[in-house]
């Protein structure tokens, strides 16, 4: 009798990687022979591989995460578990969205393995809006994503017993961690997480020192804390995208948990805006930058408008609330959403500016003088969201708001 024994973890590299794809059959016997294995992670939580067999054009994206973030080294160790949680909110997602995230075809919570879409016919979406690009669908598909991951993840769709039971699978206290330190505490305080050159140094002081705005972060990191009401992809950034001009995809929800229903296209918008702000130094040529800032400004009122009007939909015809049918629930639903999201995105447009994970859109401006210039009236935006979150009552005054930065 033979005894099978299960594997142990261990990082992969771009020879073992092999011994998890071949029992899939999604190459054949032949392809396997001449299969192209490339790493192709850059982020700082993860091992990322591309395996291609070049005479079929197959390909299969295999994403291991690491007990450590690569970023520090192995003196800031991570759970492995975040793997299964994201392969289990990609599977979540796809059941509501399936046309905008990567398909799944093989987990392993013992080597902390992923094997989904390869998705190399797209970009990150960052890349592409730095470089000047637009999207034509991107406003519906990230308003739709949202609004429908948000709806049927909630207490308005689901019953009480299974809500509950999901909010203790996605319960994932490290990565949430990080979320609480890097975006909600350390650019607040003088940590040593922190990173923005000299220059910039009063302003930092500034934000530091106010007190109104402290008390405003104070509260919305509470609330991040405690509000468990819909599943939150975590880190939902122009970074977490992909897109050509027909496709939008969602990837990398290792940071999915139950949180307030505001965070994720708070993050989007707030990406959107520190673009939107950093092409006055990339787009050189004055039309095509008005043409570029408009589109941004356009791509964020048409993504809470369909956020809107899709969860909307949804309530109206599968809501199992009790108070569904109650005039006004719903809409203060959405107007606290609204709300707390811009507060939300202020928090995301200054840890992006002085905290320790930075966006290419300012650090990637040639001029020092330009970047910090950027830099500075990042930082006025995200305090003047921050502090004014209850006075913007609509989204067109949300998108004043960052035209006029």
């Amino acid at each position: 009798m033979s005894i099978q024994v299960k594997p142990t973890y261990e990082p992969l590299n771009e020879q073992t990687v092999l011994d998890v794809v071949k029992p899939l059959d999604f190459f054949d016997a032949v392809e396997q022979k001449s299969l192209l294995v490339k790493e192709i992670g850059d982020g700082n939580l993860n091992l990322v591989f591309h395996i291609e067999d070049p005479s079929s054009n197959k390909a299969l994206i295999v994403k291991q995460a690491l007990p450590y973030a690569k970023v520090v080294g192995e003196s800031w160790p991570l759970t492995l578990d975040r793997a299964r949680i994201e392969s289990e909110a990609l599977l979540r997602e796809a059941e509501s969205v399936p046309h905008l995230v990567p398909k799944v075809y093989y987990s392993d919570s013992t080597l902390a393995v992923t094997v989904m879409e390869d998705l190399s016919d797209h970009v990150i979406l960052r890349k592409g809006l730095i470089e000047g690009q637009t999207y034509p669908n991107l406003a519906e598909d990230i308003g739709t994503f949202t609004a429908k991951t948000a709806f049927y993840s909630s207490d308005f769709y689901l019953h009480p017993f299974e809500k509950k039971e999901q909010v203790g699978r996605f319960s994932n206290p490290e990565l949430c961690k990080i979320t609480e330190d890097l975006v909600f505490t350390d650019p607040f305080f003088n940590h040593d997480t922190n990173d923005f050159p000299a220059e910039l140094q009063n302003e930092v002081e500034k934000i530091w020192n106010d007190k109104e705005l402290l008390r405003e972060v104070a509260q919305l990191r509470y609330a991040f804390l405690t509000k468990a009401e819909i599943l939150l992809h975590g880190d939902l950034h122009s970074g977490s995208i992909f897109v050509k001009h027909d496709s939008t995809k969602v990837i990398d929800p290792e940071f999915a948990f139950y949180g307030p229903a505001g965070f994720d296209i708070a993050h989007f918008i707030a990406n959107l805006a520190l673009n939107h702000l950093s092409q006055n130094a990339h787009a050189k040529e004055p039309f095509n930058r008005e043409s570029l800032q408009t589109y941004l400004l356009q791509t964020i009122e048409k993504t809470w408008n369909t956020y809107s009007e899709t969860f909307t939909q949804l309530w109206n015809e599968k809501a199992t609330d009790p108070f569904a049918k109650t005039e006004g629930v719903l809409e203060n639903f959405l107007q606290k959403t609204f709300q707390e999201a811009i507060g939300y995105a202020g928090c995301e447009i200054i840890r992006r500016t002085i905290g320790l994970a930075h966006v290419a859109d300012l650090d990637s401006i040639p001029q020092k003088e330009v970047e910090l210039f950027y830099k500075k009236k990042a930082l006025e935006l995200g305090s003047a969201l921050i502090k004014n979150q209850e006075k913007i009552t609509n989204i067109k005054e949300l998108t004043d708001w960052i035209r006029g930065a």
